[in-house]
């Protein structure tokens, strides 16, 4: 696969551009060695999404892939502080350009200390609005339920969780037991197989 411009990567075929950020994912992101997780898991590999999520490319091409993923009827996307956050506004920000707007919010893991003292930001939107959950790397599915529940209990619509990775740990499964729809754009052995080759 030959890497795009950045002025390619605004039109190029979406299939393309997932190759693409599957390599920026496998090169920059991915890394083995003995890290602990998050949920507290041992693993002998590591992915730092952000490492890719905050880069030029990677924040266009992640903005046009998820939102291709989008439902019709979709109104926002929300996920997590810190890793979800260049993912939403990537959504948000390619959907003006493509001119299907899409709002961005931003899930606090502990409420504001000051002013309004909310755990949501970014616009205030009508009850019953739909909106998707994103998230970089999905191990267990906590992370991302915490959005989930927050959103829920100010009233909007949460369906579907959509994630960049998912390491097949159980988050697929926790996201089914909880009524949630789920979509990866990748699996560990998808970006494994890149990283090994390159």
């Amino acid at each position: 696969m030959t890497d795009l411009t950045l002025a390619a990567l605004k039109t190029a075929p979406l299939e393309q551009v997932r190759q693409y950020l599957l390599r920026l994912l496998a090169i920059h992101a991915y890394k083995e060695g003995d890290f602990i997780l998050s949920s507290g898991q041992p693993s002998t590999y590591y992915i730092n999404g952000k490492l890719v999520t905050l880069r030029a490319e990677g924040a266009l091409a992640i903005g046009r892939l998820l939102l291709a993923e989008l439902s019709a009827g979709i109104e926002a996307v929300a996920g997590l502080t810190l890793g979800a956050d260049p993912i939403v506004s990537a959504v948000s920000t390619v959907s003006a350009y493509e001119e299907k707007p899409v709002a961005a919010l931003i899930i606090r893991k502990e409420a504001k200390g000051h002013g309004t003292k909310a755990y949501i930001e970014g616009p205030e939107l009508a009850p019953g609005t739909k909106v998707v959950v994103l998230e970089d790397v999905v191990t267990t599915g906590k992370s991302a339920m915490l959005a989930v529940e927050k959103l829920r209990d100010a009233g909007y619509q949460v369906d579907t969780v959509i994630a960049l990775v998912d390491r097949q740990q159980g988050g697929r499964e926790f996201y089914q037991s909880q009524g949630l729809g789920f979509q990866a754009l990748f699996t560990i052995p998808d970006i494994q197989g890149v990283y090994r080759q390159s």
